[in-house]
């Protein structure tokens, strides 16, 4: 691993103390996972509504002279959120405790956005608007793996604020934006500063990685999680979610791209939870010099499978344990993660041309991508 990729994993502080977002791990190869809901009072796995959609970005609106103006323009449709949680000491006292983190108002039929760690094994959910109206959550939706979460609260027939969209494909390195949201639970505020990098990636333990980041030197605090990352139209581009704190490191923070969290975003509100595509390989390691010693492989290169799911999309297409995978696509895969970032963003059903070694031979094959069975009970 490389030194800085033991740093982020290292020092990766989650705001809120909570585990984060995030991408598949291994997950969208081989390892059965669930929708990642509670069964919490107010998380569920059923679907919010079936029939929803995720609002369409914004067409070019104009860039606002000064932050002033964009934190008049979006802080109406942030919201502070309040997490309960009861536990029990070791003596059956039950305990009481209660966390602070920020969201943002997608629709005005009271559709909210948050972090997965926000929310995640809470008994009760509250918002609270700029302008001190309270709801407390209806229907809570988690994906641990993607760390996003669907707030929904009941109306009541109140006009509800809420943000504008915009498009994280077209940011550039460089560009001002300004993070929202409940800074130390001490109401909305917001920090501003430049992105500075794009397609950033974080590796959070052995299951859980996040992609396609948004990095920013904004000054994120606890309390932040969850709030959105806006451009100077006041377009909301990402999702605070994480931060690197560590001595020697400042200024290194980190937002979910609005354009990947769509499609999530959408699946939890219509389907309760997000389905994952699965290629049905185990075991997956990166072939070196050490591996094709102890394995007694013919091959210096690509990702060793030591077994496949039966009945799963590999052994259906002909793939056996200690194949060697050479490239998806026609596209080289030289490690564990870049077969993983292989399959990520692919979807149930999709195709993918798998180029394997065995037996002094390579030979490419057609995989279909099937959705992720459920864990065994």
């Amino acid at each position: 691993m490389k030194k800085n990729q033991k740093l982020l994993s290292l020092f990766l502080s989650i705001l809120l103390a909570a585990t984060v977002f995030t991408g598949g791990g291994c997950d969208y190869l081989s390892q059965p996972i669930n929708s990642d809901n509670t069964n919490d009072t107010n998380n569920t796995s059923l679907p919010i509504d079936t029939d929803w959609t995720f609002p369409t970005p914004q067409q070019n609106l104009p860039k606002l002279a000064n932050y002033a103006m964009v934190v008049a323009m979006v802080k109406p449709a942030v919201v502070a959120i309040d997490v309960k949680y009861t536990t029990q000491d070791i003596f059956g006292r039950q305990t009481i405790s209660v966390v602070s983190g920020s969201g943002f108002i997608i629709d005005p039929n009271g559709y909210i956005i948050t972090n997965n760690h926000v929310v995640e094994g809470g008994s009760t959910v509250t918002v609270t608007l700029s302008d001190d109206r309270t709801f407390t959550a209806s229907q809570v939706v988690t994906d641990s793996r993607t760390d996003l979460a669907v707030i929904k609260v009941d109306t009541l027939g109140e006009d509800l604020p809420f943000v504008y969209i915009g498009d994280s494909s077209a940011l550039e390195v460089g560009e001002p934006v300004a993070a929202i949201g409940n800074a130390l639970g001490l109401g909305i505020t917001m920090k501003g500063g430049w992105i500075s990098r794009l397609d950033a990636q974080i590796t959070v333990d052995q299951s859980v990685t996040l992609y396609g980041l948004i990095g920013t030197d904004v000054a994120i605090n606890e309390g932040n999680s969850g709030g959105p990352l806006v451009n100077m139209a006041g377009e909301v581009i990402g999702i605070t979610s994480a931060k690197i704190a560590e001595v020697g490191v400042e200024g290194v923070g980190y937002a979910i791209n609005i354009n990947s969290a769509r499609t999530f975003i959408e699946e939890l509100v219509k389907k309760g939870y997000i389905t994952r595509p699965f290629m049905g390989v185990a075991g997956i390691l990166t072939v070196d010099n050490s591996i094709q010693s102890y394995f007694r492989l013919g091959i210096d290169r690509g990702v060793l499978i030591r077994g496949v799911s039966e009945g799963g999309p590999a052994e259906k297409a002909g793939l056996m344990a200690n194949d060697v995978i050479l490239a998806i696509n026609g596209q080289p895969v030289l490690t564990d993660e870049e077969l993983i970032l292989a399959i990520h963003g692919k979807k149930v059903g999709d195709k993918i041309e798998v180029s394997y070694f065995r037996d002094g031979v390579t030979t490419t094959v057609t995989l279909t991508l099937a959705e992720t069975p459920p864990p065994e009970s």
